[in-house]
């Protein structure tokens, strides 16, 4: 395996600015290498998309998947986020953890068996828009009625291996995110003489029924849904009793519950108005019984729960979470990715597509 090639194409991505929403010159970038290795893609609104040279629509489908795009730069870097450097054992820059790393290693163990007649068709699925859940990337890609769905060429996968950072460890699940904006409505009114009704007050009974409420379903892995009232507002001057109180409420969902679920037990709760910002971002869990983690357990991979979203909300089958580099640097100044994460990422990822291809027929 000529790790160095894989150490290079991430250094090149690093130098493309891709922050979502401009991810054509990276997406450029890897049609551009898989072109150079023989390997056939397919661009889809700056989704780049390939799959096994010897694909049967008779057999079941694996998709590596990982997103091209970044956030933009935080604050605080001490270098240029664009500049990858030149350390051998070491690359900087924005995106070479938070997804570089990824798409990197998946595409060279993609590479690596694309002509290999396997039990199973390999698909690489590399997105954009995935930092925002944009329309163009993932959600177009997997929801129902979607690009997988709607043609025969990439057929809607069985199985998906998400490449985010995760120490190579594997997430077996992660909390989805929904975020409720809530008003109450109550009577303006001059404080002195005790006129009106007080949103604020209204607002306050509400957050305290918010947070004493429990949802009845526990998530064997995820533990119970998590809800944190993170800002409000109220109130126009010191003498005047406000009219409208807003505030926020952030939850984590588990499998146990869709968000349109929690949003209509909260609401029932709740005298104030309570509008989702969005109902798509859905919590996700493999199952006890996946192929996939049968992989994993028979290659001694940890599991864990993963407090962070990704592609795997859009996903509608059989997945798992698993790539190079460490959450904790994403989305934070002076980002890097270590050659050597790399170097044990790809190998990695081969022997678990050949795990879960060929099964007990390895032992």
């Amino acid at each position: 395996m000529e790790y160095g090639k894989y150490i290079e194409l991430l250094r090149s991505l690093v130098r493309i600015p891709r922050v979502t929403g401009d991810e054509g010159a990276a997406a450029d970038r890897m049609e551009a290498f898989l072109a150079g290795e023989g390997v056939p893609c397919t661009r889809v609104r700056n989704n780049v998309l390939a799959r096994s040279r010897r694909f049967d629509p008779a057999k079941k489908t694996l998709a590596l998947d990982a997103h091209l795009d970044t956030v933009a730069p935080a604050a605080g870097y001490s270098r240029d986020p664009f500049d990858p450097g030149d350390d051998p054992e070491k690359v900087w820059g924005l995106g070479s953890n938070d997804d570089g790393g990824s798409v990197a290693a998946m595409t060279a163990a993609f590479c690596a068996l694309w002509e290999r007649d396997l039990p199973v068709n390999l698909m690489l699925v590399l997105t954009c828009e995935e930092e925002r859940s944009g329309p163009n990337g993932a959600a177009y890609l997997y929801d129902a009625g979607g690009f997988f769905t709607a043609q025969a060429e990439f057929p809607y996968p069985d199985w998906v291996l998400v490449g985010e950072p995760t120490g190579m460890q594997a997430a077996v699940c992660e909390r989805g995110l929904l975020v409720l904006d809530g008003e109450a409505r109550g009577v303006s009114g001059h404080a002195a003489r005790e006129e009106g009704v007080n949103a604020l007050y209204l607002a306050l009974d509400d957050i305290a029924r918010l947070r004493a409420h429990r949802f009845g379903r526990r998530s064997p892995l995820m533990g119970d849904v998590k809800l944190t009232v993170t800002q409000i507002e109220a109130g126009t001057a010191h003498n005047v009793v406000p009219e409208r109180c807003r505030f926020v409420v952030d939850i984590r969902p588990t499998e146990q519950y869709t968000p349109a679920e929690i949003l209509a037990e909260l609401q029932a709760v709740c005298g104030s108005t309570l509008t989702p910002r969005n109902l798509s971002n859905r919590s996700s869990a493999t199952p006890e019984a996946s192929p996939l983690r049968a992989a994993a357990r028979a290659l001694g991979i940890g599991t864990y729960s993963s407090p962070t979203t990704s592609n795997w909300m859009r996903i509608r089958c059989d997945a798992m979470k698993i790539g190079p580099g460490e959450s904790a640097r994403s989305h934070r100044p002076d980002e890097y990715l270590l050659a050597a994460e790399l170097r044990q990422a790809i190998p990695q990822y081969i022997a678990f597509i050949e795990r879960l291809a060929y099964g007990n027929t390895m032992e």
